[in-house]
């Protein structure tokens, strides 16, 4: 699989690695441009490229970037394409946006507001990357973490969790995109290191936020 990766940060770069790893191709960018990125492809063995280039590069594309940042998406070129979300909202970082503190949104439905032609599933934001790169382990393990993913297509869905056992994890399927708020920051099982079974316990007690002010 070709996997773009937008976003060269800690989750690109995780992401990047370990799907190289797992036999993947990746392509990762930034909004600097490739010049910036030169010194990974060596490194880590993927392409480079802008965020346009990435996108049509991809069978599948994996948004990593700040919030602030997804009104700069190549939409056309990531039209059509299924696509990660792994953006997290941090108002200190990203400034107070009123849809997700009201809670009339999740940040996965937020992005699809920017990308109507996408199909995405929110998976890879509730793990730290220095643990998604060390955590993983073999099927089977009693132990073996498990990550959650929330989607309405089921084929985008099955490549993410195939992913996820590439990687080393369990994957747990949380229904809909809009049950993405049941592990956005926040909540339990936001970064917290759980098995399947723990992890699935911890979404279906989630009680969504009140909204701010009330």
């Amino acid at each position: 699989m070709k996997i773009g990766i937008i976003g060269a940060g800690f989750v690109g770069r995780a992401v990047a690695k370990l799907a190289i790893k797992a036999g993947h191709q990746v392509m990762l960018s930034n909004s600097r441009g490739p010049q910036t990125l030169f010194s990974l492809k060596p490194m880590i063995g993927c392409e480079i490229g802008n965020a346009a280039d990435a996108a049509s590069f991809g069978d599948i594309v994996l948004i990593a970037v700040p919030l602030t940042a997804i009104g700069q998406l190549p939409v056309a070129e990531i039209g059509g394409k299924p696509v990660i979300d792994a953006v997290n909202y941090y108002p200190e970082r990203d400034g107070q946006i009123a849809e997700l503190d009201d809670q009339t949104t999740t940040t996965s439905e937020y992005l699809a507001g920017f990308l109507p032609h996408s199909k995405i599933t929110k998976a890879f934001n509730a793990i730290q990357m220095t643990d998604l790169e060390s955590d993983g382990l073999p099927a089977g393990a009693p132990q073996r973490r498990a990550l959650p993913v929330a989607g309405d297509d089921a084929e985008t869905k099955k490549a993410v969790m195939a992913l996820y056992d590439a990687f080393g994890f369990n994957a747990v399927d949380v229904g809909a995109l809009s049950e993405g708020w049941r592990f956005q920051k926040g909540m339990p099982a936001y970064c917290v290191r759980m098995t399947e079974n723990e992890l699935k316990a911890s979404l279906e007690g989630a009680v969504r936020p009140e909204p701010a002010g009330r």
